[in-house]
């Protein structure tokens, strides 16, 4: 018989039920043809109809040696090493539904997937729960920033979060620390600026209120810019800035309103750098906008935001870990890494952002920082 004639029979076999003799016929069409997955599945499903569980996961095997990412092989597996009692089960319903194709799936597929989503839920809290068990001794005598990492690290391990890196769009210091949100320990400065919040917020409204205070767009670039993800907010009002020090520049129109605000950004450890920094600013988010997933020009600084006026529910996002903005409560981050924001409210968000020198630069590293970008002004790469 041709490949053409064993397949035809075959079918015809399973649909009159004679589970035996379709799986004669498809044991010669794979012998005949071993490449087609197609093949392996309809013998992996006639071998698992007749009870013969093993020779049915050897079969899906065999297509996974085809297509190591075919979903319903993937699928048929996991289902099969679960009716064998196999502790992979739950790990292998995690890498079927990871490739869960788009679009409607007919409704037997359905279930499976809501079971196999059931399974392998259950198997990453229990695989959580042994390893923090076995990470408990050591996570007992960790500093409050150790634990979040550790816990980090074995929500990576369970793959419950996404690796993230640094991706500057221009500038990027080799050995720098990734890290999404740093320390607070690195920064003793924090306190002092968390402890001006009532008066850069009264600044904020000094300025608001100026006749000549400059409120631009937060996004300014040329149309013919090849920076897709900001075309939403390019130009736009739903998100705008009211600058202090934009690009190394004091814009003195919105200063002189902002005196005290002023006195103690000289304080702080930002980087000085014509053309480029320092850079603070009150950035507003109207209500109902989003401002997309981004990464930032340069490792060589890190961004810091006081929150200063946080309807409930806006949110900020930097690789894996989300935060709810509050008021008075500064955070630094590396924002070269993934980092998106909302505010879903009706009202308006307002936060002071400044940039900072990253502390893992020494000396002579910020001076080899500061002559290249220096050396680059005007080549269109600006600060935050």
């Amino acid at each position: 018989m041709t490949p053409a004639e064993l397949s035809r029979d075959a079918d015809r076999a399973a649909a009159a039920g004679d589970i035996g003799r379709a799986r004669a016929l498809l044991e010669q069409l794979v012998a005949a043809e071993p490449e087609t997955i197609d093949h392996w599945m309809k013998l992996a499903a006639m071998r698992r109809a007749g009870g013969d569980l093993p020779a049915a996961l050897d079969a899906v095997h065999r297509a996974l040696a085809l297509s190591s990412l075919d979903f319903m092989a993937l699928l048929m597996r996991a289902s099969l090493l679960e009716r064998l009692d196999d502790a992979e089960a739950g790990e292998a319903y995690g890498r079927a539904l990871a490739q869960r194709p788009e679009g409607a799936l007919a409704p037997q597929i359905l279930a499976a997937l809501a079971h196999g989503k059931t399974r392998y839920d259950a198997h990453i809290a229990a695989n959580e729960a042994k390893l923090a068990r076995a990470m408990g001794d050591a996570e007992a005598g960790a500093s409050d920033e150790e634990a979040k990492r550790i816990a980090r690290f074995r929500s990576n391990a369970l793959r419950l979060t996404k690796v993230f890196h640094s991706k500057p769009t221009h500038f990027h210091f080799p050995g720098l620390v990734e890290r999404e949100f740093h320390d607070r320990g690195a920064f003793p400065w924090l306190a002092e600026l968390e402890a001006a919040t009532d008066t850069i917020a009264s600044e904020l409204d000094a300025v608001m209120a100026a006749e000549r205070a400059e409120l631009v767009p937060y996004i300014q670039y040329p149309e013919h810019e090849p920076l897709q993800q900001w075309r939403p907010l390019n130009h736009s009002r739903d998100w705008t800035a009211i600058h202090l020090w934009q690009n190394g520049r004091t814009i003195r129109a919105n200063a002189r309103h902002c005196p005290q605000t002023m006195a103690l950004l000289e304080r702080l450890p930002q980087p000085r750098i014509a053309g480029c920094s320092p850079n603070a600013m009150f950035s507003l988010l109207a209500p109902e906008t989003s401002i997309p997933p981004h990464t930032g020009v340069a490792n060589t600084r890190l961004v810091c935001h006081l929150p200063l006026i946080v309807p409930e529910g806006c949110w900020f996002r930097v690789g894996a870990e989300t935060r709810e903005w509050k008021r008075g409560e500064a955070f630094v981050f590396d924002d070269t890494i993934e980092h998106e924001a909302a505010n879903p409210s009706k009202a308006l968000r307002v936060v002071f952002i400044i940039d900072v020198v990253h502390p893992g630069l020494s000396r002579a590293e910020q001076a080899a920082v500061k002559a290249l970008m220096e050396a680059q002004t005007g080549s269109g790469v600006g600060g935050l």
